[in-house]
């Protein structure tokens, strides 16, 4: 009988040995620089899912080098002030490569940290042009398309296909929002046929947005486009819909999704945005649609797939640099291609995503549908 056992016992610890990879003494750190409280939440929740259920699946096939992965969360709440302690905290806590951040201004401040750090940053969701094309932040790349090429979407969909001449152009006053309301009075300027008859920003979180409503109302814009996130979009377009004033209502992907929807409500339907392209054909796109709905009882958010490219590139960077050497990797970054959930990436000179661009999506029924 002892012998038995013996034999058993040999056998389960043959089995446990042979079916989990094994891994060399120490881990690779990433840092997670995102939001995970507030109202952005839904966005910066979104892309850790994406990242740890990347690492969870480099981890079951051997890691990255040999070496378990360990995802390091932070929370700056996109706030650029607060996004600057968590990054000091991510780097103090050994992170030794950085997914994120979601919003552009905390990324923008945050990077400093990183990019003396000697660290390399991919962000699922910062589409700031000054992040890639100004040439100040050499470690930062992102599997996002950047604010220009969005804007460039939005402005011809404007002109050509809603066929509009006026245009109310409002935002939040943040990196992102009033960065993407500028490209787009840029463009409209070079295209011609459509006229800017307000530009103006709000505080964000305010709990009344009357006054601009009114200056919606009296400029007689035919279209209102919002630079900014959901919250503040979904009390600006039921306050709209409320007064009945006469304009439709356009935002780019920081009012992508179920956020939006959910808090604007009935208000919602009909209203516009630009948003990452569809890629729910793809075949990994579908499997990890199945993995996060039996985790997490719903389907993925904005930018979780995003979230798991970017854990994608800096593993595949790794493995082609047989290195986590900053040089060597950030070199290694310009010659990978990756099969993601958003199709085949890589990415040019400057660190911006090739392979994944942005679509025109319209609420129709409750829920975003192309149409562009």
């Amino acid at each position: 009988m002892k012998s038995f056992f013996k034999a058993l016992a040999l056998s389960l610890f043959t089995l446990i040995v042979f079916s989990v990879p094994a891994f060399a003494a120490d881990t690779i750190k990433i840092g997670s620089g995102g939001v995970i409280s507030g109202d952005l939440a839904p966005y910066g929740i979104s892309a850790v899912r994406g990242e740890q259920m990347a690492v969870d699946d480099l981890n079951a096939k051997g890691g990255m080098l040999g070496k378990k992965i360990e995802l390091l969360v932070g929370d700056d709440v996109c706030k650029p002030e607060v996004s600057v302690n968590m990054a000091t905290k991510l780097v103090s806590d050994g992170a030794q490569m950085i997914v994120g951040h979601v919003c552009s201004g905390a990324t923008i401040a945050a990077n400093k940290i990183y990019k003396d750090a000697g660290l390399l940053v991919v962000s699922p969701a910062s589409t700031n042009d000054d992040l890639t094309l100004t040439g100040e932040h050499p470690n930062f790349f992102r599997t996002i398309s950047y604010d220009g090429a969005q804007a460039a979407l939005m402005t011809s969909f404007v002109k050509d296909t809603l066929k509009v001449k006026t245009v109310a152009l409002i935002h939040d006053k943040g990196d992102y929002g009033k960065g993407q309301m500028e490209l787009v009075r840029k463009n409209f300027e070079q295209l011609g046929g459509v006229k800017v008859v307000l530009f103006e920003g709000v505080t964000t979180g305010a709990v009344d947005f009357s006054a601009i409503v009114q200056k919606i109302k009296r400029s007689k814009a035919e279209l209102t486009m919002w630079g900014g996130y959901h919250s503040d979009a979904s009390k600006i377009v039921g306050l709209i819909k409320k007064k009945r004033v006469d304009t439709l209502f356009m935002g780019a992907d920081g009012i992508i999704g179920d956020n939006f929807t959910t808090l604007a409500g009935k208000y919602a339907e009909g209203v516009y945005a630009t948003g990452p392209n569809d890629t729910s054909s793809n075949p990994l796109y579908k499997a990890l649609s199945v993995k996060h709905q039996k985790k997490y009882g719903e389907a993925p958010g904005t930018f979780f797939f995003n979230g798991y490219a970017c854990v994608q590139a800096l593993a595949a960077a790794a493995e082609k640099a047989g290195t986590i050497d900053y040089d060597k990797m950030r070199a290694a970054m310009f010659q990978i291609t990756v099969e993601s959930p958003l199709g085949p990436i890589g990415f040019d000179k400057n660190g911006d995503v090739i392979g994944a661009g942005f679509s025109v999506y319209q609420v129709q029924n409750g829920k975003y549908t192309q149409v562009n």
